[in-house]
Parts: C-alpha cells; structure tokens; sequence
C-alpha cells in the first residue's frame, strides 16, 4: 500500500487513525444477519460526505476496526462522533433487535495514529481481524 499525502492549498498531510469501538455491554451484534454489511455501507457513506478515505474496515462478533486516512481538519473525537451517532441511529432503526437498546455503541474508543512506515502492517492487521480464530 502506498501512503498518499492529501494537500489542500495551505496544507500537505498524511493522517492515519486506527479506531477500535464496540457495542453497549459487549453484545455481539455483528452476528445478526446483514448487519455488518448494513455497517459498513453506512461508515462508507458518512466517510465520502467527510472526505475520509477508509483503508480497510473490519468486523468481528463484539467490536469493529477501521482504518481511515483524514485531513487534519477532522479531529478523532469529531469522526468518532460522527460514525457512532449516525451508525447507532440507523442500525436501531432498520434491526428489530437493536430497537431495544437505548444506544447501540459504548462512549469509549481505541484509537492510535499509524505514520508512512507502519500503515502496511495495521492495514493487514485489521483485515486480518474476522479470520484469526477460524
């Protein structure tokens, strides 16, 4: 995978998030039938209004990966927000099941920056998420 740096007419960066959040109490929703798929068409669509590109995404029963190059204008906590509250909301409205719950995901997050040189190995990490207890 070759890093591209974003540029704007004042700026030039290379931003690299690693996001790691799950649902309330743990609950492995992404088991529930097309709701993993339902989850990334919606982190897709809210990163193409955001002008965040996803390098990978990744779901596992009870947590989710993603792997998002951003422009320095967007803070962690602004994506983060972002992509839990419109997730949470549509997710609880299109699933019976998730219709219950008062929010979908926890207020808590992982996140940590991957610079040019480690981004290739996060990448392979997160995609390598769903297979790794096969």
């Amino acid at each position: 995978m070759e890093n591209k740096y974003r540029t704007t007419k004042t700026t030039m960066s290379l931003i690299n998030y690693h996001f790691i959040f799950c649902p309330r109490y743990r609950r492995k929703i992404f088991l529930i039938p097309s709701v993993e798929e339902r989850f990334k068409h919606m982190v897709k669509f809210i990163c193409d209004e955001l002008e965040i590109e996803i390098i990978a995404i990744e779901c596992d029963k009870d947590h989710t990966h993603m792997f998002l190059n951003c422009m320095p204008t967007l803070s962690p906590s602004d994506i983060m927000q972002k992509i839990k509250g419109a997730t949470s909301r549509g997710l609880r409205d299109e699933f019976i099941e998730l219709k219950k719950m008062p929010s979908l995901w926890t207020r808590s997050y992982f996140i940590s920056t991957a610079g040019n040189v480690s981004s290739e190995t996060v990448k392979k990490y997160v995609e390598n998420q769903k297979t790794r207890y096969n």
